[in-house]
């Protein structure tokens, strides 16, 4: 039996305060959730004492479910079989707490009518059950609730037929509230309070029916949490509604004419059933989504075969559907992956012409091999007949296998925590067996084309090894930069916010390359302006360095990451410029610093003949740009994947500093994506 502490206890006078005011505050129909919340927690007294509820539950279920058909039959005047009732099956050799019941019982009975009765009453039970976690508190006051209630409803079906039950009948006084013309009177009054106790066992099955949710980690169903924080204030009503109907059946029982109101406490206990069903079905499905979640992972670490694989991550238990093939303009069935090497390129439906023509060359490449597919899983949290419509044009503008299911993709969840996809495209490479090769080769397919197929994190780390990435960049750019790389030409590509800084540069990198002595020493530099006006050009260089930085982003510190880095710095300067010969970098620098050198050839032209043209650009770049050290500074779109959180400087051995920028682009005269999150890098 739970020890009750007095100091605890709550009285009515303490409650009213001989204060109306006060009265009118801590009725508990007006209370706050948050104010029950702090008056119950202080007759809550936290200890190891364990009570096992399930076997008295048991027995308390049993009892109701049978009384409750009792006087249902008594108000319609009706004969229920008993047998169809749906009992459990009690445990063997339970002791029941009866002396803890007892005491519950006496709070309860023979108290006057009222709202702030019953808060003491169930104030008072709750010191009585102080050692008792809520669940077991809100068993045992029903158990001494239903002992009650199930003994009155028994002897009124035997006091006709045996002589003690007619006794024991009359000391009960059942007779009093069953003989016809009572029941007539407070027909409807017995039957509310017969609907409440149903619904008050209702809410105490869904607490325990939580209760049992509750061995999963909230991580997993983060809806337990808030729900678990609530039992309490459940509990609290479940027990005051249980005294308040304690006092409406001596009330009808007398033939009082004062009664109980039940109704505000019919409404509140029909208000937490809703909420607890809501939140149990919520907690269901996050805990198959948690088991879902671990059932693809698993899927994804232990070889199986692509086409199951796929079914999981995109339909989990729905039926399949059919591909639709954009080459043939047909449906067909996912058997087609089966023993395949298959690409999944996902993307949200902002998805641009660019960026769906950085798999053209892929698909170009292996529409006549069998063993490679490449199929787009559009990333849709909500369809609408106006998303169905964008789909419907973006799928026009491709040439593989399509996923058509418009509703949302099972492994959502998956695809953006484990493959940290976020807004930008990403290509996820799968072997026959569904093993991942490659988490997002969108950027090595961007930034390298077909040089890097079949895009796996091994053929990464091989072209990683090569130092000619600036054909990668500018490959294809124009037809006389590729005849430039080819003959080993020295380029100077530049460009830069600042036209009079674009037009200064032209001029004076113009002029050294028709020096005398450079052409004497025939010494072939050639320029190439990589301006905004010509805005084909300019995004596709960007996009070019941007997609190889994020390919290195992870790889240790190289003389190409720091290259590549560097000129990321310099995008959105006044100008920038940097020197090749053929796909290798001499080079890089600030537009101010490179038109130095190439202004100042006369300080250094003599150096060219000891050491040639390379080395002495190279050599005095780097004394004027010691001269005027900045900062470096990059944005970079916040593409699918996760970019490192530390960074060194390019051109120094600090590590750089991490901001978010936020950026609106929809004045680009392209279909630029509308909402551009960056990571600032300085």
């Amino acid at each position: 039996m739970a020890h009750h502490d007095h100091h605890h206890k709550l009285s009515l006078k303490s409650l009213l305060h001989h204060d109306h005011h006060k009265e009118e505050k801590e009725h508990p129909l007006a209370m706050s959730d948050e104010h029950i919340l702090e008056l119950i927690y202080s007759t809550h007294v936290h200890s190891d004492t364990k009570f096992e509820v399930d076997p008295l539950f048991t027995l308390v279920h049993n009892t109701l479910s049978r009384s409750t058909i009792i006087v249902e039959d008594l108000v319609q005047g009706s004969k229920s079989s008993m047998e169809e009732i749906d009992e459990k099956i009690p445990q063997a050799n339970f002791c029941s707490p009866y002396c803890t019941l007892k005491q519950i019982s006496y709070e309860m009975c023979c108290k006057a009518p009222g709202e702030l009765t019953a808060h003491e009453t169930a104030v008072a039970i709750l010191h009585k059950l102080s050692h008792y976690e809520w669940d077991a508190k809100a068993v045992l006051t029903f158990a001494a609730f239903s002992v009650e209630y199930g003994e009155f409803w028994l002897l009124s079906q035997h006091l006709q037929t045996d002589v003690l039950a007619k006794s024991l009948a009359v000391m009960k006084r059942v007779p009093l509230l069953i003989r016809p013309a009572n029941v007539q009177k407070h027909r409807e009054a017995i039957a509310e309070v017969n609907n409440l106790v149903k619904a008050t066992l209702q809410v105490i099955e869904l607490i325990f029916e939580l209760e049992k949710l509750s061995s999963y980690d909230t991580k997993d169903v983060p809806a337990l949490l808030p729900a678990r924080e609530h039992i309490p204030v459940d509990v609290y009503w479940c027990i005051i509604t249980l005294a308040a109907i304690v006092t409406q059946i001596e009330c009808l029982i007398t033939d009082s004419e004062e009664k109980q109101e039940l109704y505000h406490y019919g409404q509140k206990i029909n208000v937490i059933l809703s909420k607890l069903r809501k939140q149990i079905t919520l907690c269901r499905l996050q805990i198959e989504e948690a088991e879902y979640y671990r059932k693809l992972r698993k899927l994804f670490q232990t070889p199986t075969e692509i086409m199951e694989v796929f079914k999981a991550l995109i339909f989990a238990k729905d039926a399949p559907q059919p591909l639709f093939d954009c080459s043939t303009e047909t449906t067909v069935d996912i058997t087609v992956l089966k023993k395949k090497h298959v690409y999944l390129f996902i993307s949200t439906l902002e998805i641009t012409e660019e960026e769906i023509s950085v798999l053209r060359p892929v698909h170009e490449y292996i529409k006549s091999e069998e063993e490679y597919k490449i199929v787009w899983v559009p990333i849709v949290e909500e369809w609408t007949e106006h998303l169905r419509k964008k789909f419907e044009v973006l799928k026009a503008k491709m040439k593989w296998f399509v996923v058509q299911h418009f509703g949302s993709i099972a492994g959502y969840k998956y695809i953006k925590e484990e493959w940290q996809f976020k807004k930008s495209p990403m290509v996820v490479v799968l072997n026959p067996q569904g093993k991942v090769l490659h988490q997002n080769a969108f950027h090595l397919i961007e930034a390298y084309g077909m040089k890097a197929f079949p895009f796996t994190t091994v053929q990464q780390e091989i072209i990683h090894k090569e130092k000619h990435w600036v054909g990668s960049v500018v490959g294809g750019i124009h037809s006389n930069v590729d005849i430039w790389m080819k003959e080993e030409k020295y380029i100077m590509f530049y460009g830069g916010k600042d036209k009079e800084w674009i037009q200064e540069f032209s001029r004076s990198a113009a002029s050294l390359a028709n020096e005398t002595m450079i052409k004497e020493l025939k010494i072939s530099i050639e320029l190439f302006c990589v301006e905004k006006e010509n805005r084909n050009v300019f995004k596709r260089f960007w996009k070019k360095v941007e997609s190889l930085f994020v390919t290195k982003a992870h790889k240790a510190e190289d003389a190409v990451k720091k290259e590549v880095q560097r000129l990321l710095c310099y995008k959105d300067e006044i100008g920038w410029a940097l020197l090749s010969k053929g796909s290798s970098v001499v080079v890089s620098g600030h537009g101010s610093t490179m038109l130095k050198a190439v202004t100042e050839f006369e300080r250094w032209k003599e150096v060219v003949v000891k050491k040639g043209f390379e080395l002495s650009f190279k050599e005095y770049h780097e004394r004027v740009a010691s001269e005027t050290h900045r900062c470096a500074q990059f944005e970079i779109p916040d593409v699918a994947g996760k970019l490192p959180e530390a960074m060194n400087c390019p051109d120094c051995p600090r590590v750089m500093d991490i901001f978010i920028t936020y950026k609106c682009c929809h004045n680009d005269d392209t279909s630029t994506t509308i909402n551009d999150a960056n990571s600032t890098y300085y």
